[in-house]
């Protein structure tokens, strides 16, 4: 009976250290699963059915149809980038043709897989789009950096907010500064300025009739807009735990070649091909030129 009694308690012992261990997370602090909303998982962008690419605005169309608040300037530029794209080109939208991020607030728009992890002192979003992408977002109460590294996706400072009073978290707030560019909101390249001044505000939260639903709802303040721009963005969880999460590797399937301020692709058989009507070639003034 002391053996059966002894190992009895050496069993629970172990499953209690067990548990223990499991909850002990980053410096030796301990996460409350029951205390945060779970946005772990596999998570996919939810595709309103408006049409054509991906968009800021899930619930428009995207180009001229998500009807961005420019100021006349930067709708010029739209504009531009629009017209570029037609002959063609890339436009404002580097994030294909030259394997750059696509930065903030265009990273939440989600054109891949989303994973999300919370931990106590930081909440990361994981995002696979060309390769993969990372958000930290610090939770634990620090200010602003006196000098913050600019960055695609930004310095992003959060707060948990239990709106309901119930002792959970139901909201996460978010504020994003300190970018470098350049970045558009979406693929047409409708732009945000070229000051990088952009402050992105956004709520994360499950939706309260389908906790397989999440929202962003996010709020950018940039100068190349007339007011603030908000949207409700939202994504659908995969409830699979065999759900995939492909590898991206944006530089072994891109034949887009940019050489200045021109972009060119790469034929089958390896050449230099032009990319829109009356396209000139690269300067070789540094090559000898064929016989």
């Amino acid at each position: 009976m002391l053996i059966r009694a002894t190992i009895g308690t050496i069993a629970v012992t172990a499953l209690m250290i067990s548990i223990a261990t499991a909850q002990v997370l980053d410096n030796g602090k301990v996460l409350d699963d029951g205390k945060y909303p779970k946005f772990s998982g596999l998570w996919r962008a939810v595709n309103l059915g408006v049409g054509g690419q991906a968009a800021f605005d899930p619930t428009k169309p995207w180009g001229r149809g998500q009807q961005a608040p420019l100021t006349p300037e930067y709708q010029a530029i739209h504009e531009a980038s629009m017209a570029d794209q037609a002959n063609g080109g890339q436009g404002n939208w580097h994030s294909g043709a030259r394997c750059m991020p696509p930065g903030m607030p265009a990273t939440m728009t989600v054109y891949g897989e989303m994973e999300i992890v919370v931990l106590p002192e930081t909440t990361y979003i994981l995002v696979n789009h060309n390769t993969g992408y990372n958000r930290r977002i610090y939770t634990d109460g620090r200010d602003w950096p006196q000098r913050g590294e600019p960055s695609f996706q930004g310095y992003s400072i959060g707060q948990w907010i239990d709106e309901d009073g119930d002792g959970r978290f139901d909201v996460l707030e978010v504020e994003t500064r300190h970018f470098k560019g350049p970045r558009a909101f979406e693929l047409s390249g409708i732009p945000l300025h070229e000051d990088n001044e952009t402050v992105v505000k956004e709520r994360i939260f499950l939706d309260k009739a389908d906790r397989n639903l999440l929202h962003d709802e996010i709020t950018v303040i940039d100068h190349a807009l007339t007011r603030p721009w908000s949207v409700d963005k939202r994504y659908q969880h995969n409830p699979d735990p065999g759900a995939q999460w492909p590898e991206v590797f944006c530089v072994l399937s891109n034949v887009n070649v940019v050489i200045g301020k021109e972009n060119y692709v790469k034929s089958a058989d390896g050449l230099l091909m032009p990319v829109k009507k009356g396209q000139k070639p690269p300067d070789l003034r540094y090559f000898e030129r064929a016989q």
